[in-house]
C-alpha cells in the first residue's frame, strides 16, 4: 500500500498484522490508505441500517464522496484508520482522530482522541472489535496518545461490551442521550490478562478446528493405489472418521462420482456444502491455486504434506512466506508445510489425516512433534509400548507440524489446555521460536496438567523471522524447568515419563520404597534412586521363591508406611512360570494398588512378556464418555496440589530397565514439587529506598550519549545505589605512591588487585594480594604483582578496602531478546565455570524464587554450613538479588549487569565488582497487541 506524497508520514507497513479472531478464523490488520476507497464503499453497503444508525447516531444509508474521502485520506499521525481484512475485502474498521481539551481537531502534544469502530454484521460476536481495539491503541500509545474517549448509544450494547471489558483503567459518563467513556492506553495487568485469555481462547480454536471438523476433503489423491494423497485418504476412510470425507483430483473424469466409496470431484469448489478441513497433498506448483479455490469455498484449515518449501532452499523459503500469506488472507490456518498429518483418536472424531498406517489407540496422551521421522518413532514406541510392556495407554491427538509454518507448538498447547481428553502433553521440539511466550504458556499448562518436552538443539525451522536467543541451551533448560516443563533428554525419556504421569498419580515427595524377588535388580534400583536424587529405603528383598500373594503383602505394606511416597516393584522370572503366574502376579499388584491410590507404583522387569501383558489386561486409558465436545470445562487457574490419580490409574507401568523406571519417576517427583510451590509462588517485595524516578532519568542521560554503552565505575556505583545496592570502592593505583595515597583514603586492611582482563576475577592465578595490613606490605605486594605479572600499565592495580571474610559469588543479569530478562546466580571461581554450576530465573524474581536460586545450585552447601564451615547470611543474598531483578524489570535499558564478586559473609556481604552496560532496550512482543508471526 502507498500513501499521497501530501502525507505527513510514509505508510507504515509495520502496522500491518494478522490476528486469530474468537471463533477461531484469521483477519488481516492494516491500516486504510486513499487505494482503499471502492473497498470502503463496498464494505458500507453490507452493513445493516441499524448498524449505521449506531455509528453515525441518525440514518445514514451511504457515504457522500466527502466522507470515503475522509475515511481513506489519513496522515498516520493524529488520524489513523485501520481495517480487518479477509479475502482482500473489509469486515471491519475503527479510526481515531487526535482531538483537544475542548473536543476539536488537534495534533500533538495534545494526547487524547476519539475512536470509533463499525463491523460489518456478518462478522459481529467474532472479537473482531477487540481485536482492532488492541492494535489501534497499540498505534496510538506509538503516536503520542495517552487516552481515547469514545460516545457509544446506550443502546450500543455491544460496542460499549467491546470498551468496557478490555481492562483499561476508564471513566463513564452519561450527557446528552449518550455514554461517553474515557480510558487510558497503558497496558494494566488487568488489560493483558484479558488479551491472554481471549488469545487462549482463540488460538485454541483456531487448533480445535483443525483436529475436529465435521469434514475433510483430501486434495491431490491419486486414481490408483499408492501415492501421498491416496494414502492419506485411505488412511482417514480406515479409521472410520464420523465427518464427510472427498477425494479431490483435477485428473479425474469429467463423470467420475466417487473413489473406493469416497465421493469423487474434480474441485474443492465442486463440492457441496462446506468443508470444514482439506488435505494438500498435489505438486508444490498447484498448491496455490488450491489454496484460492479452498478460501473462496470456505474452508476453514489447511494440512500440507507437500514438500518443497523452506527445507529447499532460498526459493522455497518465499514459497512458504507467501503460502502462509495467502491461506491467512482467507482466513485459513495452515499445518505444515512438508507435515506429516494430524490425528484425533476421539470416538465422535477418529481422524487420522495423516501417514501414519494405523490409527493409535485411544488415550489421554497429546502429542507434538516438528519433526515428521520423531513424530513416527513416537507414535511408534507408544504403540509398542501401549500393547505389550505396559499396557494400554494411547494417544488423545497427534500434530506434527513440518516446517511449522503457521501453527507451532505454542498454538497446540493453547488446545490441550483445557481439553478434556487429554490429561498429559508430550513435544519434541526442534527449536523455541518465541521463548517469551512459550514459558507463559507452558506455566499456566503446567499448573493444570503434565507437560513433558524433548528440546533438541537445532535452529528455527527454514523460512522463520523469529528472534533468536542467545542464551546457552543449558539455561533455556533451566527456564524452562522454572515453568514447570518437564525436560528430558531423549524420546525415551520422553515416552517413559508421559506412561507414568498418564497411568499414576504424582508423589507427595522423593521416598522410595523397593520390593523385589532380585537382590540385585533390588540394589540396581537403590543405586539409580541415589544417583537421581531420591531417597530411597533398602530394598525389600522376598527372594525367588516369591508368590503373588507374597508381592502382594509386601506391596500392601510398603504402600501403608507413611514414610513412603512411591513404590518400585522389582520381578525377575522364576524357572517353569507360565501365563497363569504371569496373570496372577499382575492381579495381586493392580489389588495391592487399589488399597492406597494416592502413591505411584512402578515395576522393573526383566524379560516378562506375560507380565507386561498381564498388567495390560483389563484396563485401558481410553477417553471418558464425553459431554458434548463443545463443553470444555477449563481447568483451574491456580494449580492444584492434590494428588489424584489419572484416568486409567490402575495400570502399572512397567519399564525393561532399573535406570528408566527411576529417571521417570524422579521427573514425577520434581514436577510434584513444583506444583506444591506454584501454589505461593511469592510476591516481588517493595523496597522503600528504591529510587526509581531518578534511575530512569540517570538512564535517559546517559543513553542520550548514544545507542549502548558500558558505564563506568561511578556511574555504575551510582545507579546500583538507587535500588540499595553499596559497591566497594576501588581506587586506581597505576603507581605505589597512588596505591599508598589510596590505602590511606580507605583505610588499612586493604587488598590489591590486578584488574587487567586476562588476571580479573581469577584470584588463582595470583594476581590479587588480601589483608594487608600497612604500607610496607602495600609495597612488598605491588613489587611482587610487577615481578610476576609486568608493568604497572599492563596490570591496572586497584585498591579496596578488605571486605569480611565469605564464600565469594557471582549476580548477574542479561536481557535476552526472544527469552526477555534473565537472572543468574553462582559461586565465584573456575570450578563452578567448568562445572557450569549456575541457576537461572526469569525476571521478575519473587521472594520465593530468591531463595530457591540460591540453593539450586550443586555447590549450595557452601552457604549453608558445609563441613563445620560458618553460614553465610542468605537473607542478604536473596534481598540482593531481589533489588537485581527490580533494577532490570523496572528499566529494560540495563540490557546487563554483572556483580563479581559479591562476598557473603556470616552477616551481610559486600559486593567487591559491579558493571552495568545500557542499550535500548529489544522490543517487547508480549506487551502489545495479538499477532501471529509476521512471513
Amino acid at each position: 500500500m502507498q500513501q499521497t506524497s501530501s502525507d505527513r508520514h510514509e505508510y507504515p507497513a509495520h502496522w500491518e498484522a494478522d490476528v486469530v479472531l474468537r471463533d477461531g478464523g484469521t483477519a488481516r490488520v492494516r491500516p486504510i490508505t486513499v487505494d482503499d476507497a471502492d473497498r470502503l464503499v463496498s464494505f458500507y453497503e453490507q452493513v445493516s441500517d441499524e448498524s449505521k444508525y449506531y455509528r453515525f447516531f441518525a440514518p445514514y444509508p451511504r457515504l457522500s464522496a466527502k466522507d470515503v474521502h475522509r475515511f481513506t485520506h489519513h496522515d498516520f499521525v493524529d488520524r489513523v484508520g485501520l481495517a480487518a481484512t479477509v479475502g482482500g475485502e473489509f469486515i471491519a474498521t475503527v479510526r481515531y482522530d487526535r482531538i483537544s481539551a475542548d473536543g476539536r481537531a488537534a495534533s500533538a502534544p495534545a494526547d487524547e482522541a476519539e475512536v470509533a469502530f463499525l463491523v460489518q454484521d456478518a462478522h459481529q460476536g467474532r472479537g473482531v472489535a477487540s481485536a482492532l481495539l488492541e492494535h489501534i491503541a497499540a498505534v496510538a500509545r506509538e503516536r503520542g496518545i495517552r487516552r481515547f474517549a469514545a460516545e457509544v448509544l446506550p443502546a450500543n450494547n455491544k460496542m460499549i461490551k467491546v470498551f468496557t471489558d478490555a481492562g483499561y483503567t476508564q471513566k463513564r459518563s452519561f450527557e446528552d442521550g449518550v455514554v461517553r467513556l474515557e480510558f487510558d492506553l497503558e497496558p494494566t495487568d488487568r488489560s493483558l490478562a484479558v488479551q491472554r485469555a481471549r488469545e487462549q481462547r482463540a488460538e485454541a480454536r483456531s487448533v480445535r478446528r483443525l483436529l475436529v471438523p465435521g469434514s475433510v476433503a483430501v486434495v491431490g489423491v491419486g486414481r490408483t493405489p499408492g501415492g501421498v494423497g491416496r494414502s492419506v485418504l485411505d488412511n482417514i476412510r480406515d479409521a472410520g472418521f464420523t465427518g464427510g470425507l472427498y477425494a479431490v483430483n483435477k485428473a479425474f473424469p469429467e463423470g467420475q462420482k466417487e473413489l473406493d466409496g469416497v465421493p469423487a470431484h474434480r474441485s474443492v469448489r465442486d463440492i457441496e456444502g462446506p468443508v470444514d478441513l482439506v488435505v494438500v497433498a498435489v505438486p508444490v506448483e498447484h498448491v496455490p491455486q488450491v489454496v484460492t479455490e479452498c478460501g473462496e469455498h470456505g474452508v476453514q484449515g489447511l494440512v500440507v504434506v507437500t514438500a518443497g518449501y523452506a527445507e529447499s532452499g532460498p526459493e522455497g523459503r518465499e514459497r512458504q512466506r507467501e503460502l502462509v500469506r495467502h491461506a491467512r488472507t482467507y482466513g485459513m490456518r495452515i499445518i505444515g508445510p512438508n507435515a506429516f498429518g494430524v490425528i484425533n483418536t476421539a470416538a465422535d472424531v477418529r481422524l487420522n489425516a495423516s501417514l501414519a498406517p494405523e490409527m493409535p489407540r485411544p488415550g489421554r496422551i497429546g502429542l507434538f512433534a516438528q519433526s515428521g521421522a520423531i513424530g513416527i518413532a513416537l507414535l511408534s514406541r507408544l504403540h509398542r509400548r501401549g500393547g505389550g510392556v505396559t499396557g494400554v495407554t494411547g494417544v488423545s491427538t497427534f500434530v506434527s507440524s513440518g516446517n511449522r509454518a503457521d501453527v507451532s507448538g505454542n498454538d497446540v498447547l493453547q488446545y490441550w489446555y483445557d481439553d478434556p481428553d487429554t490429561d498429559v502433553a508430550l513435544m519434541y521440539l526442534e527449536s523455541i521460536g518465541n521463548p517469551r511466550k512459550f514459558t507463559r504458556l507452558a506455566r499456566r499448562t503446567a499448573a493444570a496438567k503434565p507437560l513433558v518436552v524433548v528440546q533438541g538443539a537445532g535452529s528455527a525451522p527454514q523460512g522463520h523471522a523469529v528472534r533468536a536467543t542467545r542464551l546457552p541451551h543449558a539455561t533455556v533448560s533451566a527456564l524452562l524447568r522454572q515453568a514447570g516443563v518437564i525436560r528430558v533428554e531423549t524420546i525415551t525419556e520422553l515416552v517413559d515419563t508421559g506412561l507414568l504421569l498418564a497411568r499414576q498419580p504424582l508423589p507427595g515427595g522423593p521416598r522410595v520404597a523397593i520390593v523385589g524377588n532380585s537382590e540385585s535388580l533390588g540394589l540396581l534400583t537403590y543405586d539409580a534412586c541415589l544417583s537421581e536424587g531420591l531417597r530411597p529405603t533398602p530394598p525389600v528383598d522376598l527372594t525367588t521363591a516369591a508368590t503373588a500373594t507374597d508381592f502382594h503383602r509386601a506391596l500392601s505394606k510398603a504402600l501403608a508406611d507413611d514414610s513412603c511416597d512411591a513404590v518400585v516393584v522389582t520381578a525377575i522370572p522364576a524357572v517353569g512360570e507360565g501365563p497363569a503366574e504371569d496373570t496372577a502376579l499382575a492381579e495381586a499388584l493392580r489389588s495391592a494398588a487399589e488399597t492406597v491410590p494416592g502413591k505411584p507404583v512402578l515395576v522393573v522387569h526383566v524379560e516378562l512378556g506375560g507380565l507386561a501383558a498381564a498388567l495390560s489386561a483389563a484396563m485401558s486409558t481410553a477417553p471418558r464418555a464425553a459431554s458434548k465436545r463443545g463443553d470444555t470445562p477449563r481447568p483451574a487457574e491456580r494449580p492444584s496440589t492434590e494428588v489424584q490419580a489419572p484416568e486409567g490409574a490402575g495400570l502399572i507401568p512397567a519399564y525393561p530397565a532399573a535406570e528408566r523406571a527411576v529417571r521417570a519417576l524422579a521427573e514425577a517427583v520434581k514436577y510434584a514439587q513444583w506444583r506444591r510451590e506454584a501454589v505461593d509462588p511469592g510476591r516481588v517485595p517493595e523496597y522503600e529506598d528504591i529510587d526509581e524516578k531518578g534511575a530512569a532519568g540517570l538512564i535517559g542521560g546517559l543513553l542520550a550519549r548514544g545507542q549502548g554503552l558500558t558505564l563506568g565505575v561511578d556511574e555504575t556505583c551510582e545507579l546500583l545505589g538507587m535500588y540499595g545496592v553499596d559497591v566497594h570502592r576501588a581506587l586506581p593505583a597505576p603507581t605505589p605512591d597512588a596505591a599508598a595515597e589510596a590505602a590511606r583514603t580507605l583505610g588499612y586492611p586493604v587488598a590489591l588487585k590486578a584488574t587487567a582482563p586476562h588476571l580479573r576475577h581469577r584470584a588463582d592465578l595470583g594476581g590479587v594480594r588480601l589483608d594487608l595490613a600497612d604500607e610496607e606490605q602495600l609495597r612488598r605486594a605491588y613489587a611482587e604483582l610487577g615481578e610476576l605479572f609486568g608493568r604497572p600499565e599492563e596490570l591496572r592495580p586497584v585498591v579496596q578496602r578488605m571486605a569480611p571474610r565469605g564464600v565469594d559469588t557471582v549476580v548477574r543479569a542479561v536481557i535476552d531478546p526472544a527469552a526477555g530478562a534473565v537472572l543468574s546466580f553462582g559461586l565465584a571461581g573456575a570450578a563452578s565455570q567448568l562445572l557450569g554450576d549456575t541457576a537461572h530465573r526469569l525476571v521478575p524474581v519473587t521472594d520465593r524464587e530468591a531463595g530457591s536460586l540460591v540453593r539450586s545450585i550443586r555447590t549450595a552447601p557452601l552457604l549453608f554450613g558445609w563441613r563445620g564451615s560458618t553460614p553465610v547470611d542468605t537473607p542478604a543474598l536473596e534481598e540482593l538479588l531481589l533489588r537485581v531483578s527490580r533494577l532490570v524489570d523496572d528499566h529494560p535499558e540495563v540490557v546487563a549487569v554483572t556483580l563479581e564478586p559479591v562476598v557473603v559473609a556470616a552477616h551481610g556481604l559486600s559486593v567487591l565488582g559491579a558493571s552495568v552496560r545500557l542499550a535500548p532496550p529489544p522490543v517487547r512482543d508480549d506487551l502489545g497487541p495479538r499477532t501471529l508471526p509476521v512471513y
